[in-house]
């Protein structure tokens, strides 16, 4: 039997997925399919690209509600992919894998708006743990700036 609390925590984070389209972005096809499974396991709806131009011109773009990207990828980057993204207005929490983790680029990373960067390999818990915190804080800056904005019903 479930306590109280247990059963708290998984109701949070049974909403939290299944409202949830995770886009994982990597250029490894076996890390797609790990990430993929992963996330599935925890209720996420999840997109898998091989490229960031693949995701570019897919029709999951607008709905994403994050996105897992690899940093290097060839063509565009995961950075150059993120600093797109931002352009053109999309706000959609972004986190970096990578299996070459430099602290220079990490930085980089997070001023360009990354929500999160771990590197390869990571264990399973840390990146779910990455993605609710960061949906739950987009959720939050959504909230507040509903309230700060209120719509008028004439």
């Amino acid at each position: 039997m479930l306590s109280r609390a247990s059963c708290s925590r998984f109701r949070k984070a049974f909403v939290l997925s299944t409202l949830s389209v995770i886009s994982v972005i990597d250029d490894d096809a076996s890390v797609r399919a790990a990430t993929n499974n992963l996330l599935s396991s925890h209720g996420y709806q999840v997109h898998t690209f091989a490229s960031a131009g693949d995701f570019l011109q897919s029709a999951r773009l607008d709905d994403s509600s994050c996105v897992v990207a690899d940093v290097q990828m060839p063509v565009m980057s995961g950075l150059d992919l993120l600093t797109h993204m931002r352009a053109q207005g999309y706000t959609a929490p972004f986190i970096f894998i990578t299996a070459f983790p430099d602290e220079s680029v990490r930085t980089r990373a997070l001023k360009a708006g990354a929500d999160g960067f771990l590197a390869k390999p990571f264990a399973g818990p840390v990146l779910i743990n990455c993605i609710e915190t960061a949906l739950n804080r987009d959720r939050g800056r959504a909230r507040n700036l509903k309230e700060s904005h209120p719509t008028s019903s004439a």
